[in-house]
């Protein structure tokens, strides 16, 4: 995997921090409202956040829900537009998902789904990646039937209007209609923040390129915009843990059906 610094149990940060200031999370209220309706709709699956957009939800709810019971994982893969997946690049995916437990075995055999997660404007990077584990579960003969159950996909999308006539991105993509209906769900976000979250913001990691991968270095990113992008996440960890962000949470829960099953209400119980 590439690396990235634990944040949520630092031990690797040394002086990366000395007189950096911290930088201000003017974008906390939207993030903590979309990291509850994400908890929300996940089915009680563990949280794989997809590619780099949402690493500072995962280091939020890296905080708040680090004696929960929650699992999350991040699967910092990029799939670029307009170019197939090569054979050697497949190869590494898989590599990488088992890295983070997930095979058609493991897919199989396990209680809770997964659950994967990122930013969502088309959704080609879901289309590939569903399609990337359907064959690799084609491939090792791997009960479909029992998998679909366990496979859930949660769109971040930037907010628009609630006409009902819009059309959302997950409506006429055919792999969406292999998985049960509650399977692929959106959670939307004040476009000013999907768009510095997706577009905009520093990342304290290299971008992982599949057709480069032979000569990516694990090595972190150490320049000052890195920094400064560092301070950042691991202020997003401690405000986590705090009391007040954990209810802005919690309240993110509420209306949400998912509140009748016993998971959701426990997980919303430990946040208050």
């Amino acid at each position: 995997m590439p690396l990235r610094w634990d944040l949520v149990t630092p031990d690797q940060l040394g002086t990366m921090l000395d007189d950096v200031e911290t930088p201000e999370v003017w974008y906390l209220d939207a993030l903590a409202e979309c990291a509850g309706k994400v908890l929300a709709r996940s089915g009680n699956g563990d949280l794989v956040f997809v590619g780099r957009s949402l690493d500072s939800m995962y280091d939020l709810l890296g905080g708040a829900v680090q004696d929960a019971d929650r699992v999350l994982r991040r699967f910092p893969v990029s799939f670029e537009r307009g170019r197939g997946v090569a054979p050697d690049e497949v190869r590494r995916v898989r590599e990488m998902a088992a890295e983070i437990g997930i095979t058609p075995r493991s897919l199989a055999r396990r209680e809770r789904p997964v659950t994967f997660v990122d930013v969502v404007w088309a959704g080609g990077t879901f289309e590939r990646l569903f399609t990337l584990l359907e064959d690799w579960i084609d491939e090792e003969r791997e009960t479909w039937p029992a998998i679909r159950r366990k496979l859930r996909f949660v769109g971040v999308t930037s907010r628009t209007g609630t006409s009902p006539n819009a059309r959302r991105w997950h409506q006429d993509a055919d792999w969406v209609r292999k998985l049960p209906a509650s399977s692929v769900l959106n959670v939307s976000l004040e476009p000013l923040v999907w768009d510095y979250l997706g577009n905009s913001q520093t990342k304290l990691t290299w971008p992982y390129q599949l057709r480069r991968w032979r000569e990516y270095l694990r090595e972190a990113k150490r320049d000052e915009r890195t920094r400064t992008a560092l301070a950042e996440a691991v202020h997003l960890v401690a405000l986590g843990r705090t009391r007040e962000v954990q209810r802005k949470i919690a309240r993110a829960m509420d209306g949400e059906p998912a509140l009748s099953e016993p998971w959701l209400r426990a997980l919303r119980s430990h946040l208050t």
